[in-house]
C-alpha cells in the first residue's frame, strides 16, 4: 500500500509566543525560548485506496483555544482528563494560559458549572478588594500605581522621613494621627514593602511588559496584599519571580492574586525560615536521598566534593527554574509539571486545607483525570511521602550531566560551573520525561530496599 504524507497547521496555533511576551530591544541576549505551539496534522493519503487515507495528530499537540472550548459540556463542567492529556503532550496556547492555569492550580473544581464559577470568581474579587482596601488604609501606596523601594518605617514603628518629599514622611506613609503605637503585625508588614519593591523592579526586566509603571505597580500590589494575609511567610526573595508570570497572563488583578495564592500553597514551605535554616532545605535533603537511590556513584562523587547537601540546587527549587529557562519556557515547564501532578480533587483539598487527597486509586475514571506523576503515586500508595515533581526534575537535570560531573568536577566550584551552563539550553519536555523516569526508578529502588 502506497501512502503520501503531508502536513498542515491549525491556524489557531500559527502564533509565536515571543510576540505575546516580547523582549526589550536592549535585552536580546536573554535566553531564547524553545517552546512553540504544536498543532500539526499528519495526513496519510493512500494512492490505491483513498478510503484508507487518514489523519494522525502530532503527539506533541498544544492545547489550543478551540480545543479548550470543546472540553466543556453545556453546563460548563470541564473534561479534566482531556485537559491534562493535551497539556502533558504539548503545553498550553499562550492566549488561554491564564484560564487553564486556574484549573491546574486548583482555583476551580472541574465539576463546577459556569454559573458556580462565576459566583466564586465574583466572591473572590470582592474579597481581594476588601484585603486591598485594608492594606491601603495601612499604606496609601497600595493601589496608587506606585512602588515603594525605600524603607518607610523603623523596627519600632516610627515613620522614616524622606528628605525628597514635601511632607517629610516617605512616599506612601500616612502621618500617624495619634501617639498610639502601631500593632506588631502592621509594623512587620510595612517593613517588607520596600523589599518587595526592590525585587519587583528587578523581576523579568527583559520583558517589554514591565516597561509600564502600571504593570510594575500591579505586581507590587499583589505581593503586598499577599504579605499581609500570610503573616508567617510575609514576603521572601524569589516570590516575585513566581508571581510575575501569573500577573502577566491573568487579566484581572484579583484573579491573578488568588492564582498566586494557590501556587504559594504548593511552595510556601520552601520559604519558611528560622534563624538557622530555610524550608527548602527539606527538599534538598529529599533530593540527596533520591540521587543516592538512583545514582549512588554520582551521589558519592558529589559527597566527596562536599556537595552532598545539594546546596547548588537551592535556586532551582526556590524559584522553580526561573533562572535556568527563558520566561516562555519556564511557563511551559510549570504547566507540564502541574498537569503531571494534577489530581481532580485538588480544588476540594485546598478548600478544606487538607494536605492529602481522598482520591480512590481503584477508581479508573478518577485515575484517568490524574496526571502521570500523580497517578503513579496513587497506584504505589505513596500518600505518606509527598515529594513534588520539581525535586525529580532537578534530579533529572543533574543526572543528565552525569558524565561531565563525574569526569570534570574536581571541586564544588566545578559542579556549580557545569550546572550554570544549562541556562537557556534545557528542554522542558525532556526534563519532565527524565523526571518521570527517575521517579519510577526511585519507587522501584525504595520498594526493593
Amino acid at each position: 500500500m502506497m501512502f503520501l504524507a503531508c502536513c498542515y497547521n491549525d491556524p489557531d496555533m500559527l502564533i509565536d509566543p515571543e510576540t505575546i511576551y516580547p523582549t526589550r530591544a536592549d535585552c536580546q541576549d536573554a535566553p531564547k525560548s524553545r517552546f512553540k505551539p504544536q498543532a500539526i496534522f499528519l495526513s496519510k493519503i493512500s494512492i490505491l485506496n483513498p478510503a484508507e487515507s487518514r489523519q494522525e495528530l502530532s503527539p506533541r499537540r498544544t492545547l489550543s483555544p478551540r480545543r479548550w472550548k470543546l472540553l466543556f459540556n453545556e453546563e460548563g463542567c470541564l473534561d479534566a482528563a482531556g485537559m491534562i492529556k493535551r497539556v502533558q503532550r504539548g503545553g498550553i496556547h499562550p492566549t488561554i494560559k491564564g484560564e487553564v492555569w486556574e484549573y491546574l492550580l486548583g482555583c476551580y473544581d472541574p465539576k463546577s458549572t459556569t454559573e458556580q464559577r462565576n459566583q466564586l470568581r465574583q466572591q473572590r474579587r470582592l474579597e481581594y478588594e476588601k484585603l486591598k482596601t485594608k492594606c491601603r488604609e495601612m499604606d496609601t501606596t497600595v493601589g496608587s500605581g506606585r512602588v515603594i523601594t525605600m524603607p518607610v518605617i523603623t523596627e519600632d514603628g516610627q515613620p522614616i522621613e524622606d528628605p525628597n518629599s514635601e511632607g517629610g514622611a516617605s512616599a506612601g506613609v500616612e502621618q500617624q494621627t495619634s501617639n498610639e503605637p502601631l500593632p506588631k503585625e502592621v509594623i512587620q508588614w510595612k517593613l517588607l514593602l520596600h523589599q518587595i519593591g526592590l525585587d519587583v523592579n528587578r523581576t523579568d526586566r527583559t520583558l517589554v511588559y514591565y516597561e509600564s509603571q502600571e504593570n510594575l505597580a500591579r505586581l507590587w500590589d499583589i505581593l503586598a496584599v499577599y504579605a499581609w494575609i500570610d503573616k508567617d511567610i510575609g514576603y521572601c526573595q524569589g516570590m516575585s519571580d513566581l508571581c510575575s508570570p501569573i500577573s502577566i497572563i491573568l487579566e484581572h488583578e484579583a484573579d491573578a492574586f488568588w492564582c498566586f495564592e494557590r501556587l504559594m500553597r504548593r511552595v510556601r514551605e520552601n520559604f519558611k525560615s528560622t534563624s538557622t535554616s530555610i524550608g527548602v532545605r527539606s527538599q534538598l535533603t529529599t533530593l540527596s536521598t533520591i540521587m543516592k537511590a538512583v545514582d549512588p556513584k554520582l551521589h558519592e562523587h558529589l559527597e566527596n566534593l562536599d556537595g552532598g547537601e545539594y546546596l547548588f540546587a537551592f535556586r532551582m527549587l526556590m524559584v522553580i527554574f526561573r533562572r535556568e529557562f527563558s520566561f516562555i519556557d519556564t511557563m511551559y515547564l510549570w504547566e507540564l509539571m502541574w498537569s503531571m501532578e494534577y489530581n481532580p480533587g485538588l480544588f476540594s483539598m485546598l478548600e478544606s486545607n487538607s494536605s492529602t487527597s481522598n482520591t480512590d486509586a481503584k477508581d479508573e475514571n478518577t485515575l484517568k483525570q490524574c496526571g502521570k506523576f500523580e497517578k503513579k503515586n496513587l497506584l504505589t500508595a505513596k500518600k505518606d511521602e509527598q515529594i513534588p515533581l520539581s525535586v525529580f526534575v532537578v534530579a533529572s537535570v543533574i543526572e543528565a550531566r552525569n558524565k561531565r560531573l563525574l569526569g570534570e568536577a574536581k571541586g564544588l566550584d566545578d559542579v556549580v560551573k557545569i550546572l550554570n551552563e544549562i541556562t537557556g539550553s534545557l528542554d522542558a519536555k525532556k526534563a519532565c520525561r527524565g523526571a518521570l523516569t527517575i521517579h519510577e526508578k526511585y519507587l522501584t529502588t525504595v520498594k526493593a530496599s
